[in-house]
């Protein structure tokens, strides 16, 4: 809950690219408010169990901010279409 984990090989090869908000009410014609939305992404695949995935739920519930909304599976939308999209990707 305080950001991503960044110890041993955790974080040791990180995508970090320009993008939008996830979700089905933005696509190619209606942008994010908030933009510009930048990801870090780490490259590795990690193991996480339905144990810890369960207490991250936990603690988002127990936020003072109302986090019920995001403890449920949601929708994704439609991929930008390339003309659209930034071409900053970077390592």
């Amino acid at each position: 809950m305080r950001g991503m984990i960044v110890d041993g090989d955790f974080g040791a090869d990180v995508a970090k690219y320009t993008g939008s908000t996830t979700g089905t009410s933005r696509d190619n014609d209606v942008c994010s408010g908030y933009s510009p939305i930048t990801w870090q992404v780490d490259r590795k695949c990690h193991m996480v169990s339905a144990s810890t995935f369960d207490k991250m739920c936990a603690d988002m519930l127990s936020q003072r901010d109302d986090m019920s909304g995001d403890v449920y599976p949601h929708g994704s939308r439609a991929l930008v279409a390339d003309h659209l999209a930034a071409d900053n990707h970077s390592r």
